[in-house]
């Protein structure tokens, strides 16, 4: 095998050689290092021998590095300061981390505008958030805590209900401000659609046949395959969004959003939820699922979901 790291020079006498070439003297080096004299000069004949230079020219009561051995001192230096703090740093015990996944929608809608009031609560817990919207398998992926958005009757056992669906019509301040969409007033809007066979109930189609007014068309659609672009294109003026209204809760309360005035549409049945990894749970883990509790209810809850607080 050619293996790079066997042409190495041997490595431990890189040591004794930068201690004695800070001080100019073996003597100094032997001290600081907790070594015979006469075990660093070894440690710098070694290292000469490995290289074919000579690294010191030795007087009778002095010591001076060669030009090879100023080179090597000065990248030595740089090399071993770069390793002593990468120990450091592998030594020091691990901050204490929550990983969470949640759909694309949860996490930039509502997870992520309200983490700065966690981390100004808990900055010494760091957080990673998975987005992905597939179901993750609690018991087998590195996850703590789920937010899922599903029927009331699929939430896992054990699971905290953190809000239900509430659906109203949005849209940027300057355009929905005082807004009331009616007969007299669709056709001269812009609608953002959810393009999604499995959310039917976040189609304008849907929407607009249940308030009766699916023979007006409006002035034009844009339709998205996620429904967080929905929702930024909202936030950038493009039009007016079907809000879902407790997970559009964070942006409606900054004002980036407005709600268009028209009825409030509840949808039964369907809510997001705090589910918990299988097993105990760390502290860190039950302090963020208190936190999202109390974000997403307005009350403290006694236990987390999966595992005792106590």
């Amino acid at each position: 095998m050619d293996s790079s790291l066997l042409k190495l020079p041997p490595l431990d006498p890189v040591r004794g050689f930068l201690c004695a070439a800070r001080h100019l003297s073996f003597t100094l080096a032997a001290e600081e290092l907790c070594l015979s004299q006469s075990a660093i000069s070894r440690q710098v004949q070694t290292l000469e021998s490995a290289l074919g230079v000579k690294l010191f020219v030795r007087g009778t009561r002095s010591l001076a590095l060669t030009e090879a051995g100023t080179r090597l001192a000065e990248r030595a230096e740089v090399w071993l300061g770069e390793y002593g703090r990468l120990a450091a740093q592998l030594r020091a015990p691990l901050r204490p981390m929550v990983n969470i996944t949640a759909s694309v929608g949860i996490s930039a809608l509502w997870l992520v505008p309200q983490l700065r009031d966690f981390q100004a609560v808990h900055p010494e817990i760091d957080v990673r958030i998975s987005t992905t919207n597939r179901v993750v398998d609690l018991a087998h992926e590195d996850v703590d805590l789920a937010l899922r958005y599903c029927a009331d009757r699929d939430a896992p056992p054990g699971s905290t209900r953190l809000f239900g669906d509430t659906l109203v019509p949005v849209a940027h301040p300057s355009i929905g401000t005082g807004l009331v969409l009616d007969a007299d007033t669709l056709a001269d809007q812009v609608l953002l659609d959810y393009d999604n066979a499995g959310y039917p109930w976040l189609s304008w189609s849907a929407w607009l046949a249940a308030e009766g007014l699916d023979r007006i068309e409006p002035r034009s659609r844009l339709r998205f395959s996620h429904y967080d672009q929905v929702i930024h294109a909202a936030m950038s003026g493009h039009g007016i969004a079907i809000g879902r209204e407790q997970t559009l809760a964070p942006l409606l309360k900054e004002g980036r959003l407005v709600a268009v005035g028209c009825a409030r549409r509840e949808i039964s049945g369907r809510s997001v939820w705090l589910v918990a990894a299988p097993g105990p749970q760390r502290p860190e883990v039950q302090t963020f699922a208190r936190w999202a509790h109390r974000v997403a209810t307005g009350q403290e809850v006694p236990d987390p979901p999966g595992g005792s607080m106590r």
